[in-house]
């Protein structure tokens, strides 16, 4: 059974084949973006059940990718998962004042703790293709 479409939006290729493969066995279809700008064309593009966002992007920054997203009819609604590091609390802060659901800090999870958060999400959001 076909689960939601994921869009991740991440510049570290490492990590991005490992979530990317994580999420695939898991059965869901996802959309890869490396870049701030390339992650707004694919959300547009791809419609995806919910969006994984690095805050740390070459091009166009998270903050600024997450600003965009809620600005834009098609992704207004769409849930966004963030991913940070340590030393980016004003930046989550002021994704959560704007609607973001949740965030990681990449070094302290798995990716299958990433997977159970995403099923989490879209259950609470009511996204699950069933």
């Amino acid at each position: 059974m076909a689960k939601a479409k994921l869009l991740l939006i991440e510049d570290d290729v490492t990590l991005v084949k490992m979530y990317e493969r994580k999420f695939k066995s898991d059965g869901y279809d996802v959309a890869i973006a490396y870049d701030g700008i390339e992650g707004l064309k694919k959300a547009s593009e791809e419609k995806p059940g919910l969006i994984v966002l690095d805050l740390m992007l070459p091009k166009l920054d998270g903050i600024s990718v997450f600003k965009k997203l809620r600005s834009q009819p098609e992704t207004f609604k769409t849930p966004v998962l963030l991913l940070t590091n340590f030393d980016q609390e004003d930046a989550v802060f002021e994704c959560f004042k704007l609607g973001a659901v949740d965030y990681l800090i990449k070094s302290d999870v798995t990716p299958q703790q990433v997977v159970t958060k995403i099923e989490n999400l879209l259950e609470n959001q009511g996204s699950i293709n069933k």
